[in-house]
């Protein structure tokens, strides 16, 4: 069971222990599994599928997705936790995986103690979208809307606890609105229900809002994250728009059991470092609505460790559960 002492422990984020000396960075014989927590067709699996031809080559031995889904990704986390450290078992990840803790009364792995942080490969830009006929045309707007109707606007979600869900809801914190959130069973019927003004307003990727934007079925507003969208660069993030909220957006990034080598996790950094600087491989996120990454496996620490401490705050307040 994860403790809060666990969640807000900051020095405990170092991603790997000291390598010994004279430790090898070649894996042992054998296929690698790559652990996806999640359904085939995913990110997560997506993902991994295209990452996994380019390290077969490079560690010189197959690299298998092994997709393990179950328990909001749980199930399959759990495996790699429990794994031995010597680089037969990777995992890919999401914002779930630091989400999961804080929605669940105990999950069988501790974010941060369990796990070696390699490297964050992508992100996806989630942008704030409504309805057409939803009666504001920019955020100030959308704020002033909701104050003057509190619980009488709805957003939708793919899901109780996504990161979409959790985006509005902290979107609704820092602005100090009263929403109603309407979860759905994914994606296509949130996205549907928007579309035909069932419910006024969502988080979701840029790459799904910006063709149903330009055909007049949605409006997009404001991007969350730090700076603007390369797909939409007229379109000012929530910051630019008025309103101090954190950014907020979708990132996956590769994992392996904790207390993996040094040598061993610096190694895969740098192959999946040289793997994200391809163009072919950046052709092949941008189609996929994926921004490449990147960066040293301490960058993603920080970034795991954050993350938990804002979605637990925004849980704990917005009083969110898994139900």
């Amino acid at each position: 069971m994860v403790t809060r002492r666990r969640l807000l422990a900051t020095a405990s984020l170092l991603p790997v222990a000291a390598s010994p000396a004279g430790a090898q960075q070649r894996l042992p014989d054998g296929p690698v599994s790559l652990i996806v927590p999640y359904t085939p067709g995913t990110g997560h699996d997506i993902l991994a599928r295209l990452l996994s031809p380019y390290l077969s080559g490079k560690l010189g031995q197959a690299v298998v997705v092994d997709n393990r889904a179950g328990a909001s990704g749980n199930i399959g986390s759990q495996a790699v936790a429990r794994a031995a450290p010597d680089g037969r078992m990777l995992m890919m990840q999401g914002d779930a995986f630091v989400i999961n803790p804080s929605l669940f009364q105990q999950v069988p792995y501790d974010p941060v103690g369990s796990f070696a942080p390699i490297i964050r490969l992508t992100t996806a830009e989630l942008a704030l979208a409504v309805q057409p006929d939803f009666p504001a045309r920019d955020v100030r707007g959308v704020v002033e809307y909701a104050r003057a109707h509190p619980g009488r606007v709805d957003y939708a979600s793919p899901g109780n606890g996504t990161p979409q869900h959790l985006s509005m809801a902290l979107f609704a914190l820092t602005a100090g609105l009263e929403l109603n959130h309407v979860p759905y069973r994914g994606s296509a019927p949130a996205v549907q229900d928007l579309i035909g003004r069932r419910v006024g307003m969502m988080f979701l990727p840029v790459h799904t809002a910006l063709p149903l934007a330009q055909a007049g079925q949605i409006r997009m507003l404001a991007v969350g994250g730090e700076r603007r969208a390369a797909a939409a660069p007229d379109l000012p993030t929530i910051a630019e728009a008025g309103l101090a909220m954190p950014p907020v957006g979708l990132w996956y990034g590769l994992l392996g059991p904790a207390g993996l080598p040094g040598e061993l996790v610096s190694r895969l950094n740098a192959d999946c470092n040289a793997w994200l600087a391809e163009p072919a491989t950046r052709t092949a996120l941008q189609a996929q609505g994926m921004t490449a990454g990147g960066g040293t496996p301490e960058a993603f620490a920080e970034l795991i460790g954050t993350d938990l401490r804002r979605w637990e705050r925004v849980i704990r307040e917005a009083k969110i559960n898994a139900g």
